[in-house]
């Protein structure tokens, strides 16, 4: 039997029933769905309507309207992608060939790819268990004289441990960024992630906390940083012709910048709405044995991006029992950590990163996205109870 299901927040894609486990009215709760409405649309087409699409005044004002909402008025420069906002972020900063960068191995590989894209060698250090952010041990072990910076990224929406990480950039002479691509609005003892950093990137792909479509917002802690990547984005250039730099053509479009402005304004009332829903999950999985629920450290707002729950037992049995016997999506972010990629390994052979490895084997992110009804919500728990209790 073939049932309708939101499978990675597409509609019309189509999941399979098998031995008659999941009833037949039974859609899938998808781990994630992008949320479009009436205003974006409308927004787009004024700006079809303008006749002005590349990037233009709608540009101009998202970067505005982003550094006052979310980092605390620090200039913003908008690109194409999260991964270019982190490569020129770099280029920008002056990291280049010789260069070390230490990056937490357990992320997404843009993390590790930015830095190797630069001609720069990523390091990778381990995470603290807890909340799966650069662990400030793992990093001060990994610091050698070629070390030039810091990059953690504020992975599910918790911020990293950026104090820590700032003594130890200090002591030694570094520069600190931040991969705050999951992170809009967190806030670390009263300051917003995207404030700690001499660049911070938002990625504002479909399924983060807030979209433009595809694109990236790069939080400059300085008007030189901001202006290199200006023209680090538009082929060198901030006067028509007048090519200062080589560049690339990483520019955002008016069009996903009127997307953005719209998710701006609701990104605050989407976040309260995650954060409500994981305290319903943290309520419901709270005594189950064999599940860990993600703690949240002291003086620190998680946006939950994701709520990513460590699981005792085989984590692809639950997955996979989760999907085909509650109709509950789920995520497992990130099964293969970076530095044993392919494309990365060879930036670290022979490394052991043994609570990356730990995380790798055990973490599951289950549905927590503001479109999740009660009922949902209701089932994600039930789905996760029966499950884990079924293997024990």
């Amino acid at each position: 039997m073939v049932l309708p299901c939101d499978r990675h927040g597409v509609r019309g894609c189509r999941f399979h029933v098998e031995r008659g486990r999941v009833k037949v009215n039974q859609s899938l709760i998808p781990a994630a769905r992008p949320i479009i409405g009436d205003e974006e649309r409308e927004a787009v087409d004024r700006v079809l309507r303008s006749g002005m699409v590349a990037q233009g005044p709608e540009v101009k004002a998202f970067e505005a309207e982003f550094g006052e909402q979310l980092v605390g008025g620090r200039e913003c420069v908008a690109v194409n992608s999260g991964t270019a906002g982190l490569h020129l972020g770099l280029l920008a900063c002056g990291i280049g060939p010789g260069d070390e960068v230490i990056v937490p191995s357990f992320t997404f590989a843009a993390t590790g790819n930015s830095v190797a894209l630069t001609g720069a060698t990523p390091v990778f250090a381990d995470i603290e268990p807890d909340h799966f952010c650069l662990d400030p041990r793992s990093v001060r072990e990994s610091v050698t004289e070629r070390t030039r910076a810091i990059m953690p990224v504020h992975l599910y929406g918790h911020p990293a441990a950026m104090a820590e990480l700032r003594a130890i950039a200090d002591e030694h002479d570094l520069l600190l960024f931040e991969d705050a691509a999951q992170a809009h609005g967190a806030r670390l003892d009263g300051a917003p992630v995207g404030t700690f950093g001499d660049f911070a990137m938002f990625s504002l792909y479909p399924t983060k906390n807030m979209t433009s479509g595809e694109g990236g917002m790069v939080s400059c802690g300085s008007p030189e940083v901001a202006r290199q990547l200006r023209l680090l984005r538009n082929q060198g250039m901030e006067v028509q012709y007048a090519n200062e730099i080589v560049g690339f053509n990483a520019r955002m479009t008016d069009l996903h910048a009127a997307i953005g402005r719209v998710q701006l304004t609701k990104v605050g009332g989407w976040t309260d709405q995650r954060r409500a829903n994981a305290a319903v999950l943290d309520a419901g999985l709270a005594d189950v044995d064999g599940v860990t629920t993600p703690p949240v450290k002291d003086g620190a707002t998680h946006v939950y991006h994701q709520y990513t729950i460590r699981v005792a037992e085989d984590r692809d049995r639950v997955v996979q029992a989760l999907r085909e016997e509650h109709g509950v999506g789920s995520g497992v972010y990130y099964p293969i950590p970076n530095h044993r990629l392919p494309s990365l390994e060879r930036y670290a052979p022979g490394l052991d990163l043994p609570r990356t490895e730990e995380a790798a084997r055990q973490v599951i992110s289950l549905p927590v996205h503001p479109s999740l009804t009660e009922g949902d919500l209701e089932r994600v728990v039930e789905g996760v109870r029966a499950t884990v209790r079924a293997g024990a």
